[in-house]
Protein backbone atom coordinates (compact mmCIF):
# COMPACT_ATOMS: atom_id res chain seq x y z
CA UNK A 1 0.00 0.00 0.00
CA UNK A 2 2.75 2.30 1.18
CA UNK A 3 4.26 1.55 -2.44
CA UNK A 4 1.50 2.39 -3.67
CA UNK A 5 0.48 5.70 -2.71
CA UNK A 6 5.00 6.39 -3.02
CA UNK A 7 4.26 5.78 -6.84
CA UNK A 8 1.07 8.12 -7.26
CA UNK A 9 2.85 10.69 -5.27
CA UNK A 10 5.97 10.44 -7.93
CA UNK A 11 3.62 10.89 -10.34
CA UNK A 12 1.17 13.68 -9.60
CA UNK A 13 4.71 14.98 -8.96
CA UNK A 14 6.10 14.81 -12.32
CA UNK A 15 2.65 15.81 -14.09
CA UNK A 16 2.88 19.25 -12.07
CA UNK A 17 6.58 19.93 -13.32
CA UNK A 18 5.56 19.10 -16.29
CA UNK A 19 2.17 21.14 -16.37
CA UNK A 20 4.37 24.15 -14.93
CA UNK A 21 6.76 23.94 -17.92
CA UNK A 22 4.34 24.10 -20.29
CA UNK A 23 3.24 26.94 -18.75
CA UNK A 24 6.50 28.91 -18.45
CA UNK A 25 6.62 27.79 -22.14
CA UNK A 26 3.34 29.24 -23.58
CA UNK A 27 3.05 32.48 -25.25
CA UNK A 28 2.80 35.62 -22.86
CA UNK A 29 3.48 33.06 -19.71
CA UNK A 30 6.37 35.95 -19.30
CA UNK A 31 3.66 38.85 -18.82
CA UNK A 32 1.43 36.29 -16.80
CA UNK A 33 4.31 35.93 -13.97
CA UNK A 34 5.63 39.40 -14.14
CA UNK A 35 2.07 40.38 -13.07
CA UNK A 36 1.66 37.99 -10.55
CA UNK A 37 5.12 38.92 -9.39
CA UNK A 38 4.04 42.90 -9.43
CA UNK A 39 0.59 41.75 -7.66
CA UNK A 40 2.82 40.21 -4.83
CA UNK A 41 4.73 43.41 -4.27
CA UNK A 42 1.45 45.64 -4.66
CA UNK A 43 0.00 43.15 -1.72
CA UNK A 44 3.15 43.74 0.29
CA UNK A 45 3.21 47.73 0.05
CA UNK A 46 -0.94 47.39 1.06
CA UNK A 47 -0.34 45.54 3.88
CA UNK A 48 2.32 47.43 4.78
CA UNK A 49 0.53 51.16 4.63
CA UNK A 50 -2.54 49.65 6.15
CA UNK A 51 -0.26 48.61 9.74
CA UNK A 52 -0.19 52.45 10.04
CA UNK A 53 -3.81 52.75 10.00
CA UNK A 54 -4.13 51.23 13.45
CA UNK A 55 -1.82 54.23 14.79
CA UNK A 56 -3.93 56.96 13.34
CA UNK A 57 -7.49 55.03 14.57
CA UNK A 58 -6.05 55.43 18.25
CA UNK A 59 -4.76 58.70 18.18
CA UNK A 60 -8.27 60.12 16.42
CA UNK A 61 -9.52 58.02 18.81
CA UNK A 62 -8.13 60.18 21.48
CA UNK A 63 -8.56 63.52 19.72
CA UNK A 64 -12.10 63.15 19.73
CA UNK A 65 -12.81 61.97 23.30
CA UNK A 66 -10.82 65.51 23.79
CA UNK A 67 -12.86 67.41 21.43
CA UNK A 68 -15.74 65.54 23.33
CA UNK A 69 -14.67 66.78 26.66
CA UNK A 70 -14.14 70.84 25.57
CA UNK A 71 -17.07 72.97 27.06
CA UNK A 72 -19.64 73.91 24.26
CA UNK A 73 -19.43 77.78 23.59
CA UNK A 74 -22.05 79.58 24.38
CA UNK A 75 -24.77 80.19 21.64
CA UNK A 76 -24.97 83.23 20.34
CA UNK A 77 -28.36 85.07 19.09
CA UNK A 78 -29.06 85.23 15.45
CA UNK A 79 -30.05 88.47 13.82
CA UNK A 80 -32.41 88.16 11.25
CA UNK A 81 -32.46 89.92 7.66
CA UNK A 82 -35.72 91.08 7.93
CA UNK A 83 -34.99 93.05 10.78
CA UNK A 84 -32.89 94.91 9.19
CA UNK A 85 -35.04 95.64 6.02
Amino acid sequence: MAERNKDLLGRLADLSEEAIQRLSEAPGADRVLSALKGLGDRVDELQRRTRGFEELERRLSALEKKVSTLPKPPARPRSSASKKS
